[in-house]
């Protein structure tokens, strides 16, 4: 694939950018949306939360590495379309197996590169996320009004209910690594790979279930067949308030006290399953650098993030739920979104980041251990990390 092939991104605002096809030589629609990571593009292209969106990277230089084998957050790369300011000519990686464009192409990615990404990328946050088309070749050489029309007849993201799209068709198990101390139930919304085997590490046994498992699955699947010891809802793509299926089951683990630990998406339909309402944010948060305070423990940290939608809630704030009193416990210091909420009253919570750090910073990772914390039945569980730091001051725990 010649790097001069001609390539076009319109915007559903009108809006276009001219550059060169990076990847498969096609068209492409889906939802804009910019990712700040300076590294980790493989984690990115391979996470499934990504499912039907056009990512932007702002990082200039993107593809210096190449692409490997072994930094596969899933199966395949799940972006609709990837967007490139100036794509790295050569890699230099001794884990490098073939350029990023062939492996884009292979996969049948549609991309543009040359793209002034800082000028897009602040048109996305000043307008919002929005539905965008990228062609190239052929297809770009169409008129304006008709590269227009298709990018608007695409499907918008509010309403979709995706996660049984980018789930897995069947249950798998993934073994705790050395003595099995606990037994996991994970909905798979979207998961990454890491996500299991951070709580494999930890003496986990996780047994991966599809998005569409009953309660009845659910509750069966510790080791033959027992109730598992904890459950897990995964990151994942779409709009929360589409998921009724998944809240059903999750309100059914919570009238059973069973111990519950949510992420990204697991976040959002926590929050629904207690009665709080979500909503689409303007642009989103994607990237490894986002700051988060925990308010338990005032504790920030840097993390990883992926999402378009958060809870409706204010931080701090403890309200009545059918489950007993829950709280947002963690907020976002550049907009002051909720980022996490916690069970007063029954042995659950929830972050809208992303732990696992893959790609990104391992501040959070203390939060696995707060789970497994919480299906040991360790007293305040909930506020404790693995500095040591507490809350003290705390009377709901």
């Amino acid at each position: 694939m010649s790097a001069r092939v001609p390539a076009v991104l319109v915007l559903e605002d009108g809006r276009t950018f001219r550059g060169e096809a990076y990847g498969r030589v096609g068209e492409t629609v889906g939802e804009a949306v910019f990712s700040t990571g300076m590294t980790g593009y493989q984690e990115t292209l391979t996470d499934p939360s990504y499912h039907r969106q056009v990512v932007v990277m702002t990082a200039p230089h993107v593809g210096n590495t190449g692409y490997n084998d072994e930094d596969q957050e899933s199966s395949r790369i799940w972006v609709a379309g990837y967007v490139v300011r100036d794509p790295a000519r050569i890699p230099s990686s001794w884990r490098s197996r073939r350029t990023l464009a062939e492996e884009l192409d292979a996969q049948g990615v549609v991309g543009i590169s040359g793209v002034d990404t800082r000028a897009l990328t602040r048109h996305l946050r000043e307008r919002g996320a929005m539905r965008v088309g990228v062609f190239s070749g052929p297809a770009a050489a169409r008129g304006e009004a008709e590269l227009l029309e298709a990018v608007r007849s695409a499907p918008a993201m509010e309403g979709t209910d995706l996660a049984s799209l980018v789930s897995t068709p069947e249950a798998y198990v993934v073994p705790a690594v050395g003595e099995r101390r606990f037994s996991v139930a994970a909905v798979d919304l979207g998961i990454k790979s890491m996500t299991p085997q951070r709580l494999a590490e930890r003496g986990v046994e996780v047994t991966v279930l599809p998005s569409t498992a009953s309660l009845e699955q659910v509750l069966a699947a510790g080791p033959d067949g027992s109730a598992p010891d904890g459950v897990f809802f995964s990151n994942g793509p779409g709009d929360p308030a589409a998921a009724t299926h998944e809240i059903e089951v999750l309100q059914g683990v919570l009238e059973r006290r069973i111990p519950f630990f949510g992420i990204c998406y697991g976040n959002q339909l926590l929050g629904r399953a207690l009665g709080y309402g979500t909503y689409k944010l303007k642009y989103g948060h994607r990237g490894i650098n986002q700051p988060v305070m925990d308010l338990a423990t005032r504790k920030v940290e840097v993390t990883a993030h992926n999402h378009g939608f958060a809870v409706d809630g204010r931080a701090g704030e403890v309200r009545d739920t059918p489950y007993g009193r829950a709280e947002v416990s963690h907020v976002g210091l550049n907009d002051g979104v909720v980022e996490g909420l916690r069970c007063l009253d029954v042995p659950a919570f929830s972050v809208q980041y992303h732990p696992e750090a893959a790609a990104g910073p391992h501040d959070a990772g203390y939060l696995f251990d707060r789970f497994v914390d919480l299906m040991s039945g360790t007293p305040a569980a909930q506020l404790v990390d693995t500095t040591g730091a507490t809350d003290t001051t705390e009377e709901n725990a």
